[in-house]
């Protein structure tokens, strides 16, 4: 084995280590180290250093127009932040305040390209597994912080003190491992998009483990008492219908995996926990649509684009450089004011705008949605060409590429990653001595030759999640 095959070999190692930590990091904060809450936000920040470090010394760190484009604004907003400050705080105030916004901000996301990079379609194949295999524990412990009381042990949030936000009729939002909610939404779109293509691409795992994952996936969401997770799980699902206009041969297996799923969840609604966790789920959507005196339908548009709303309405009254990277985050506040709490805006794109203005804020946003549009575009032009994955993955990192709250750690880590994998699932089933040129178009399959059968084709492009239909010999 070569010098570089050993360096690729360990930046696969430490991008198994960020998955990890991903996960697990909330349960350190909790309950494990609970007075190491604070440090721990950052845990996975010497893990991406390092990756970085190994990338360029394996050249396979991402350049072009991306990067450079990037790398300008974020350190334009990192030196105007310190010009800004300097006159009202100590500069170790601002060196802490601008380093956590510029990590929340800028710091992670070259790992996405990385991670296309360096990842085969076998790794991504093998972090599912894993998400599968957490799922089913994950859910289990969502049960017992379901049916434990909000101040027992199982639910204290980050620091060890305190409980978790609660749903409705006396039940919490579970969180699982995770310092919050979010977590679980995350984490449960993902394993659905996992779910979803070994549901529809034989072969890819173990069938009990596909059903034990998809059972453990619909009890976890019943007890989550969040919108959100729904949400997001639903999103995914949705993408299918992309699928099926896109690729219709997948309309057999699709059948036969909604009618699995029928069964599965007639079966789970007879156990008293989802019935429970039903019951605090629409009283949940009912209290929320009752607080805003809107439709429960009307509820969640009107969140959906809260976001985007707010942050139009503050672009126009923000200075013209902002307050200061990193003012925004609840970090950012506890370094400044020794409380946690949202200085400027909740909304992600109000805190962009007020933290770094109305040009450098909105040429962030405008990087974050272009780049949720052009994996967004990959993701379909693997689609066309027979590959599933891709789109599954990133359908539950695209939202949060354009609007997620970066501020939070694991919002950004599941967004970072998720869209990492999306972009590795394009790749060969192995890729040797890393991939250092750009990644082939997705969708370029070579023209059939004159006289070819259908069949032929199919056998020498043999790239489908979908088999070709071969008549009657296929059923």
């Amino acid at each position: 084995m070569t010098a570089h095959d050993k360096t690729l070999r360990h930046l696969k190692w430490l991008i198994w280590t960020y998955f990890w930590l991903l996960i697990l990091e909330g349960a350190l904060r909790k309950w494990i180290v609970p007075q190491l809450s604070n440090p721990l936000l950052i845990v996975r920040d010497p893990v991406v250093v390092a990756i970085y470090i190994l990338a360029i010394r394996a050249r396979v760190f991402p350049g072009g127009a991306w990067m450079w484009s990037l790398g300008i604004i974020g350190a334009l907003c990192f030196g105007i932040t310190i010009l800004q400050l300097f006159p009202y705080i100590s500069p170790q105030q601002i060196a802490l305040v601008d380093l956590f916004g510029f990590r929340s901000n800028f710091l992670h996301l070259p790992l996405i390209f990385v991670m296309g990079r360096v990842l085969s379609l076998a790794d991504v194949r093998k972090f599912g597994w894993w998400t599968l295999v957490i799922l089913i524990p994950m859910t289990l412990l969502l049960l017992g912080q379901f049916r434990a009381a909000p101040d027992a042990f199982l639910n204290r949030t980050a620091g060890g003190e305190g409980e978790m936000m609660t749903a409705a009729l006396g039940k919490v939002r579970t969180a699982g491992t995770f310092s919050f909610v979010l977590g679980v939404v995350a984490f449960y779109s993902l394993a659905t998009g996992y779910i979803v293509w070994a549901f529809l691409k034989r072969g890819v795992y173990n069938g009990w483990l596909i059903n034990v994952a998809a059972g453990a996936l619909v009890v976890g969401a019943a007890v989550s008492g969040s919108r959100s997770v729904i949400g997001a799980c639903a999103a995914v699902i949705a993408s299918l219908l992309l699928v099926l206009f896109i690729r219709p041969d997948a309309l057999n297996r699709f059948g036969a995996a909604i009618l699995l799923l029928v069964v599965m969840a007639a079966v789970l609604s007879r156990l008293p926990v989802f019935k429970e966790g039903i019951d605090v789920l629409s009283a949940r959507f009912n209290d929320v649509a009752e607080a805003s005196q809107t439709t429960v339908a009307g509820d969640i548009w009107g969140r959906f684009t809260s976001s985007f709303s707010d942050g139009l309405f503050v672009i126009g009254k923000a200075p013209i450089f902002g307050y200061g990277l990193g003012i925004g985050t609840n970090a950012g506040a506890r370094f400044l004011t020794g409380h946690a709490t949202f200085l400027l805006s909740e909304g992600e794109w109000s805190r962009v705008f007020l933290e770094s203005g109305p040009i450098l804020g909105l040429a962030f946003i405008v990087w974050r949605c272009a780049i949720a549009i052009h994996l967004g575009w990959l993701s379909v032009r693997s689609l066309k060409a027979g590959n599933l994955l891709p789109l599954l993955l990133i359908t539950s990192a695209i939202m949060p590429l354009i609007s997620g709250q970066f501020g939070q750690p694991t919002v950004l880590g599941f967004c970072v990653f998720v869209a990492g994998l999306a972009l590795a699932a394009r790749n060969p089933e192995e890729i040797s001595g890393g991939q250092t040129t750009p990644l082939p178009r997705a969708g370029r399959i070579p023209p059939p030759l004159r006289a070819r059968s259908k069949f032929a084709v199919g056998a020498h492009n043999n790239t489908s999640d979908f088999p070709l239909n071969n008549g009657a010999a296929d059923r």
